[in-house]
């Protein structure tokens, strides 16, 4: 009777400590995807940062041509300042997500402006500090495209880890339990741009 009980206290002993290595294991694994999230996500706001830095330059370089409208370069800061005006500590939850998804879509849509508007301008057009402004304005725009997406991998990963059980169950008890938002296109991107001749 002795030893019956011995190995049920063992068998009792030996299924808690399974049970609290996998809620460990859970739990670390649950830790190290959501600091890939919160570095995934800095790393965004760094390219975003990135092309927000070379605005001024592309302004005053633009500022220098004479007669060039200056209700465009008016967009272009206004825009500028609207992200700025987002602010975000770590990753974002969905509204945060999506007032920043805005205020970047407004960038993006004044800076495109601004670009159009320059092809009225040959002689801006012609000029090296121009060139080199657009040139690292479409680099931007493509390490950002690549950011957001590898975020959107993070998010996918811990949100994919969170939901598993027994996971889930780690996930709800310390405070995993709010998926993380991702990236989505912008609206409108469904369609293909019409060109015309």
């Amino acid at each position: 009777m002795k030893t019956v009980l011995i190995g049920c206290v063992g068998v009792a002993v030996l299924v808690a400590v399974l049970v609290g290595v996998v809620a460990l294991g859970s739990y670390n694994r649950l830790v190290g995807l959501d600091e890939s999230v919160s570095e995934a996500w800095a790393q965004v706001e760094n390219v975003y940062q990135r092309r927000a830095d070379l605005i001024p330059n592309l302004v005053a370089t633009v500022k220098g041509a004479a007669d060039f409208e200056q209700e465009t370069l008016n967009q272009v800061v206004q825009a500028r300042s609207q992200v700025g005006q987002v602010g975000i500590s770590g990753p974002p939850n969905a509204d945060q997500l999506q007032a920043f998804q805005q205020a970047q879509a407004g960038l993006s849509s004044a800076l495109s402006r601004l670009l159009v508007v320059v092809e009225r301008y040959p002689e801006l057009k012609a000029t090296q500090a121009f060139r080199d402004l657009q040139a690292q304005l479409e680099g931007a725009e493509n390490r950002i495209a690549v950011e957001r997406r590898r975020y959107n991998e993070s998010a996918r990963a811990f949100n994919t880890a969170r939901r598993r059980f027994p996971t889930n169950l780690i996930a709800s008890l310390f405070g995993f339990d709010e998926p993380k938002s991702y990236f989505e296109a912008d609206e409108g991107a469904e369609q293909a741009p019409v060109v015309e001749f």
